[in-house]
Parts: structure tokens; sequence; C-alpha cells
């Protein structure tokens, strides 16, 4: 598993996701607060190496970097459930 996360994270790292300040998870009820962010980069869960995708149909999937309020954020853009038949 670690070298899993080693793999995802040297991805994320080399396409410019680097040093967020913050993370922010929106869900159902932040999802309109992407409209609040200035996007710097968006990349597709699929596109991630061993990174969970998103099935519930109104959750976009995308890891955002960008800026929110002069902070680094990164935000998940949908999130996955245990109900998508992701173990804990």
């Amino acid at each position: 598993m670690m070298q899993e996360i080693k793999e995802a994270y040297e991805f994320l790292h080399k396409n410019g996701y680097e040093q967020p300040e913050f993370g922010i998870i929106l869900g159902t009820g932040l999802g309109k607060l992407i409209d609040e962010i200035h996007i710097e980069r968006s990349i597709s869960y699929e596109d991630i190496p061993h990174f969970p995708k998103a099935t519930v149909e109104f959750h976009s999937g995308n890891l955002v970097f960008g800026t929110l309020a002069g902070k680094k954020i990164i935000a998940m853009q949908g999130r996955f459930h245990y109900y998508d038949g992701y173990s804990f």
C-alpha cells in the first residue's frame, strides 16, 4: 500500500500539486465552492494512479489545485463512499 501511495504522490507532484495549505472535500453541501477557487490544475481521479473513483453521478471526480482566499488549496471535487464498494 505504501508503494501505491508513493506512486500517487509522485504523479501529483510531477503535475504541479505542490504544498497546499489546506484540503477541502467538496461534497453535496460544498459543491458550489468550486466557483470561488482560482483553479490552477484539475485532474480526474481516474488519471491518478491507485486513486479511488467517484461513482455517484453528480460527483465530478476531480482533484483540484488552486487558490481560495489567498491560500493554496487542494480540493476533492466529489468524494467516494463505503457504499460505492470501497473498503474502509
